[in-house]
């Protein structure tokens, strides 16, 4: 503990508020609510904490809180604030979809349809559907039974859903609004619940035409009624009173929490949602902070009622999200509840084997690295590779892992500018300072541990433009290979040394992820580049080929190695003229 918490700890009142954990670098990596903040944060800094805490100790530099008047102001200001700065060791709920509902168009010719985007548009959404599926096959079981127009233009003629008897036509056909009132009204009451009832009518109907001796319409009415079975009855009613639920159950253990969501719409269980994640809070409170985040960052949709465990404060969780809030203490509810925690803690025990072998391969492999360079943490790693043949096409690409995993959204790729003919050093010169001169100028993180893919000139070509040109005092360090081509020796110091690691740990092996993973970044990406560059340049050369058949050419076969293998009806099949094809074909060859 520094100076700086030392001092900040002593002055830390007896109130609720928000406090938010500063890494070396000044980031932002944990944000937490706190009834009294004196004992919650002065808690992370005394007595003995599991590992995931340790760490994240391990990394505060610094701290600041905010006071708040109240428990649910604390709670609302947590929320704003992990949306704000994205800490890396709060529960992020990553999932922005959105979930489909069914609706009925508002248009002089209704139609039935599944959209993601709620409008105020004088439309009727039902919904929505954790289960996609279920809405889709529920649409088209509406649209066989109510015949409303599916095309979104009225055509000038009928289509086959006419003859189907799915659509009544309206582009030939007056339909008056009495029969569009009828149909949207039993659609209506249909995608309300009403569904058993209108099964009951179809029933009565059918009977009436058969004892009419009508058994065309009443086999209309028998399949309507099939096709209701088939779709809606299907899951068992879990409610009878058809309302819109979501029921929260949890688990908690060995430092981890396990939340399952069970998703209720008109009294069916349809979906469920597992959530998984480390905490550093008390349990009571981390509970509250996901629920916040799964309506309010994650943009679930809020259901009439929520049933949550005993262990939750209602109160708080009413305020916040204005929804009813229930705590069931029997009957069909409480057994929901007590199923979402049963399903959550044998979830958390499923998984707990995978998630230490998991932490194993990657934070504890990225701390015992840290700890053999004998520097922080590297939890941000950059990897560079080049690759080029004989100096065509040069590129370079940078990979970046965090936290022992690949964090793909970030990978770079760089065409080489300045170098002419196989220059490696000078190409990662290049490549290190256009990095990190953009990193500087756009404030972005910089990274724990640079790691070049090469030996020691490469090292000291780097460091020459990190230390002397930018100014940054960032780790560096390359990965050696065998003459097979494998990873070899990890290099590290000024002056260089090679540091031990053994062959069979875990932050062994992570070198060797990183290493193959630029290397094939790079790879690809030289490839890509040299292939374009063979494709374009040969069809230049070709009389009668400009750029609209170069075009037609690139579109339709892709690669060199596919036109090489194509036969003359290949090209005129795609407007070549046959001068022009065997011209080309003469040049493949050469």
């Amino acid at each position: 503990m520094n100076e700086v918490i030392k001092n900040k700890l002593s002055l830390l009142p007896d109130q609720p508020g928000c406090y938010l954990m500063k890494d070396r670098q000044g980031t932002i990596i944990y944000v937490g609510k706190a009834k009294i903040l004196k004992n919650r944060v002065r808690s992370y800094f005394t007595g003995s904490h599991d590992g995931k805490t340790l760490r994240l100790v391990g990394e505060i530099e610094d701290f600041e809180y905010i006071v708040t008047s109240s428990n649910i102001e604390a709670l609302l200001l947590e929320i704003n604030l992990i949306k704000k700065h994205d800490p890396k060791y709060n529960v992020m709920l990553k999932d922005d979809k959105t979930y489909p509902f069914i609706k009925l168009t508002a248009e002089k010719h209704p139609r039935l349809i599944t959209t993601r985007q709620v409008k105020k548009d004088k439309g009727k959404y039902f919904g929505p559907y954790p289960n996609v599926q279920a809405a889709n096959e529920t649409k088209k079981l509406l649209d066989k039974i109510y015949p409303l127009r599916k095309c979104s233009t009225l055509p000038d003629r009928v289509c086959l859903y006419y003859h189907m008897g799915q659509c009544l036509a309206p582009c030939v056909y007056n339909v008056d609004d009495a029969k569009y009132k009828e149909l949207t009204d039993e659609i209506t009451r249909f995608l309300n619940g009403g569904y058993k009832e209108i099964k009951k009518d179809l029933t009565e109907k059918m009977t009436a035409a058969a004892e009419e001796l009508d058994f065309e319409r009443a086999k209309d009415f028998r399949d309507k009624i099939v096709h209701i079975e088939a779709t809606m009855e299907k899951q068992k009613i879990t409610m009878t009173d058809f309302t819109d639920r979501d029921v929260f159950g949890y688990a908690v253990d060995k430092g981890w929490m396990c939340v399952q969501v069970f998703f209720v719409r008109q009294g069916k269980l349809i979906e469920r949602d597992v959530s998984l994640f480390p905490i550093y809070n008390e349990p009571e409170e981390e509970i509250l902070t996901f629920l916040g985040q799964f309506y309010t960052k994650a943009n679930h949709f809020k259901p009439k009622e929520i049933l949550i465990s005993n262990s939750i404060d209602e109160e708080i969780l009413e305020n916040l999200l204005e929804v009813k809030v229930i705590k069931p203490q029997r009957g069909q509810k409480e057994d929901l509840v007590k199923l979402a925690e049963k399903n959550a803690s044998i979830a958390l025990k499923e998984k707990f084997s995978l998630i230490e072998k998991d932490e194993d391969r990657t934070i504890k492999a990225v701390e015992n690295l840290g700890t053999a360079l004998g520097i922080y943490t590297p939890h941000r790693i950059e990897t560079f590779d080049n690759s080029n043949i004989q100096g065509t096409s040069p590129v370079s690409a940078m990979v970046v892992f965090i936290d022992g995993k690949p964090e793909k959204r970030e990978y770079r790729k760089y065409k080489i500018k300045t170098v002419q003919g196989p220059d490696d050093y000078e190409s990662m010169r290049e490549v290190v300072r256009r990095r990190y001169s953009r990193v500087l100028q756009e404030n972005l993180p910089l990274p724990d541990l640079i790691i070049i893919d090469g030996g020691k000139g490469h090292i000291e070509s780097v460091r020459d433009i990190l230390e002397n040109e930018l100014g940054l005092d960032i780790p560096l360090a390359g990965l050696a290979k065998d003459e097979k081509h494998r990873t070899s020796q990890l290099l590290y110091g000024n002056p260089l040394e090679v540091i031990p690691l053994g062959r069979t740990s875990q932050e062994f092996y992570l070198l060797q992820r990183i290493q193959d993973e630029v290397h094939r970044f790079a790879i690809t990406f030289h490839r890509q580049i040299r292939g374009k560059g063979v494709f374009q340049s040969l069809l230049d050369e070709i009389e009668g080929i400009g750029e609209k058949r170069k075009k037609a050419l690139l579109k339709h076969f892709g690669s060199v190695k596919k036109m090489k293998e194509a036969k003359m009806e290949d090209f005129t099949a795609i407007g070549i003229p046959v001068n022009v094809a065997n011209e080309l074909l003469k040049k493949l060859q050469e």
